[in-house]
């Protein structure tokens, strides 16, 4: 009869190895994957700090440089300021004053093209045509800087608001903003110019302005919302941080950076929607100041027939100068999303 304990001896599991209790690997093979790793974090510390390291502004900078499309929209934003701010000293003309070169056959039916000098000829008042293109770069310029600043200014207060507080305050405000958002921002921009008692300049510029508060209000509060649970954030927190201090220093700065590339696009719309409202003689009444949506709609609409330069041109340059700002603000917005880096 064999003996219960030789039995039992013979069917014990053998102790196991430390193979065994780690799945194949010992722990001398796991303290050299830790060793390996270290010295790979350690070779990418030094990697960097010989470099310099790269800021956010800097990759961005750098993937700009190499954006063709960036580029392209940067010569095109670069030629419109310059010609914009420099436009006295490069129109030949002054682009109110009436010449008897071009008024002595000036009709309804005939107006002068292209004659010595005055390379694009006259509008229908016998002004030279391309000293009023130039000029009109620089009113235009005025309008859109303005008109973005003030929309930038005015969104960002309120998105700060609504993204610090949250709770009632951003839901009103954000009600707010969905209303403006849910009308055609050229349709609320004529609705707003009407409001006033007379139209003018300053009248397009706050239109306008207006129009673009819900856009940079609703981006800003959605980048400070996902901030509040950020790491740095809670740890400010933690640390007794004044929540003003918070708000301030950790959230809006870091939230600023794709506010300020939409107000790159902002700037092309908001020339776009300028341009309508003085085509629709609901901008600036003054015909002696040059303005390129005026000029399409007062003299190259009316005198579309006897001469279609008159709105080509002014036409073109929106378009051109839009596309310009549209391509710079596309290309900045991909270079600053951290899902394109590489």
């Amino acid at each position: 009869m064999t003996d219960p304990t030789t039995q039992a001896g013979a069917t014990a599991p053998a102790p196991r190895t430390g193979d065994e209790r780690t799945g194949g690997v010992s722990e001398r093979n796991i303290g050299l994957l830790g060793d390996r790793k270290k010295a790979r974090l350690d070779e990418l510390a030094r990697a960097t700090a010989d470099n310099g390291g790269i800021s956010l502004f800097r990759d961005a900078l750098q993937r700009l440089r190499r954006n063709p499309v960036a580029i392209v929209g940067a010569i095109i934003v670069g030629l419109f300021i310059l010609v914009a701010v420099f436009a006295p000293l490069i129109a030949p003309h002054d682009p109110a004053q009436e010449f008897d070169a071009l008024t002595k056959n000036l009709t309804v039916e005939n107006i002068p093209g292209a004659t010595d000098g005055h390379p694009l000829g006259s509008d229908p008042l016998g002004r030279d045509f391309l000293s009023r293109l130039i000029y009109g770069s620089r009113q235009t310029l005025f309008v859109g800087v303005l008109a973005t600043l003030i929309g930038l200014s005015l969104g960002v207060l309120l998105g700060a608001i609504a993204g610090a507080f949250g709770g009632w305050v951003d839901v009103v405000l954000m009600r707010l903003t969905d209303v403006m958002l849910a009308l055609p921002s050229l349709l609320l921009a004529i609705t707003l110019v009407a409001m006033a008692s007379r139209s003018s300049q300053w009248t397009v510029i706050f239109a306008v302005a207006i129009v673009s508060v819900p856009i940079f209000a609703r981006l800003l509060r959605g980048s400070m919302l996902a901030q509040r649970e950020s790491d740095h954030v809670l740890a400010a927190r933690a640390l007794g941080v004044k929540e003003r201090n918070i708000v301030l220093r950790h959230m809006l700065p870091n939230s600023l950076t794709a506010v300020i590339v939409q107000a790159t696009l902002t700037f092309a719309v908001a020339i776009l929607d300028a341009a309508a409202l003085s085509f629709l003689g609901l901008g600036d009444p003054d015909i002696n100041r040059a303005e390129w949506g005026l000029m399409l709609g007062v003299d190259g609409v009316h005198y579309f027939e006897a001469r279609p330069e008159l709105a080509y041109y002014p036409a073109l340059a929106i378009i051109v100068v839009a596309l310009g700002f549209t391509l710079l603000g596309e290309a900045m917005r991909d270079a600053i999303d951290p899902k394109n880096r590489r």
